[in-house]
């Protein structure tokens, strides 16, 4: 016998409802052992994440690196821990963009919920609250303003296999990504503004960090590195900067593939050699802050920079739940809502 998932109660309107679906990467559910394990194991099992074939993957996996690495990005986690919330500064900003963008569409009707591609809350939970509010049609927002498979593409198929479970689907539309859409330009240099107006140095160079990934995808047809392009030349636009005033570097390497480059790492260290002793980091791959922007680079490179000689270092924060944020999300979601316009 077959048995389906259990699916909304509540049967749309006759005229049909309107949702808005963010997804994010996710995160663990506490800074423990066993809740880091469950969520790296999740993660690193992802056949888009890691594509090594899983008769070979899965032993090394839940062997030596589930046995070891939760122990060290526990630690990570903990140092960037929101106490008050309980939850990582990921988890704590995509709920609050979602709120934001809720009251944004409130009076249209348009119930917003939120969804992790790995943890909780799932996408699937996700799915059945908009359902369970009458939406037979829902927009979908992966968090990621440059595509990858690893990421866009990933959150997309969390999302059809929520639909998969289902006796009566929605209909879904999901948003490409927006490497140089005008609202994200136009929020990532304000963030620039504003955070260059409270330093108390002037940095001799702003240095864009996007997420590494394995040479070997771009090679396979991965747009990635293209929109990361894509980004920085749009924002140096806006900025008025020329490409030595903020360069383009990937961080986040894992493994023992070459990656995209060039390395964060290495580039930022290297700096103070040259002179440049003061400088200030942006992440535009990333919409909120996390453990990647917060602890990789606030924390491990900035020391890094400062054991190589630098003098001054400072982070960009990520767009978060900042006014510009939910400017984004509110002008991808009515674009994409007028999709969904009924004649």
């Amino acid at each position: 016998m077959t048995f389906f998932h259990k699916t909304s109660r509540i049967a749309p309107p006759p005229e049909g409802r309107s949702g808005v679906l963010l997804v994010n990467l996710g995160t663990p559910d506490d800074t423990g052992y066993l809740a880091v394990r469950r969520y790296l194991s999740e993660f690193l099992s992802d056949r888009r994440v890691i594509e090594s074939p899983p008769l070979i993957w899965q032993p090394i996996l839940q062997g030596i690196v589930l046995a070891k690495r939760p122990f060290a990005s526990g630690a990570n986690y903990a140092r960037i821990w929101d106490r008050e919330e309980n939850a990582s500064p990921l988890r704590v900003y995509t709920r609050r963009q979602a709120e934001k963008l809720g009251e944004r569409l409130r009076a249209d009707g348009i119930p917003v919920e939120w969804g992790m591609r790995y943890g909780q809350p799932s996408v699937k939970t996700a799915v059945a609250s908009l359902m369970d509010q009458g939406c037979d049609r829902i927009v979908c927002i992966p968090l990621y303003p440059q595509y990858s498979a690893t990421t866009t593409a990933t959150a997309n198929d969390q999302v059809f296999r929520a639909l998969m479970t289902l006796r009566r689907q929605p209909s879904v539309l999901t948003l490409p990504s927006f490497p140089d859409h005008p609202l994200f330009i136009r929020a990532l240099a304000e963030s620039v503004q504003q955070t260059l107006k409270a330093l108390p140095f002037k940095p001799q160079q702003i240095v864009a960090s996007f997420h590494g990934l394995p040479k070997v995808c771009v090679e396979k047809g991965d747009t990635y590195r293209d929109e990361c392009e894509r980004t920085i030349v749009a924002l140096r636009k806006s900025l008025g900067l020329e490409p030595d005033q903020m360069p383009m570097t990937f961080q986040s390497r894992f493994g023992p593939l070459e990656w995209i480059q060039p390395y964060t790492a290495p580039y930022v260290t290297g700096l103070p050699a040259q002179g440049i002793k003061r400088i200030a980091v942006i992440m535009p791959g990333f919409m909120t802050d996390c453990l990647e922007t917060l602890d990789e680079i606030g924390n491990e490179l900035r020391e890094e920079f400062i054991a190589a000689g630098g003098e001054e270092f400072a982070i960009i924060p990520c767009l978060n739940d900042t006014p510009e944020a939910v400017d984004l999300l509110e002008g991808l979601s009515r674009s994409a809502l007028r999709g969904f316009a009924r004649e």
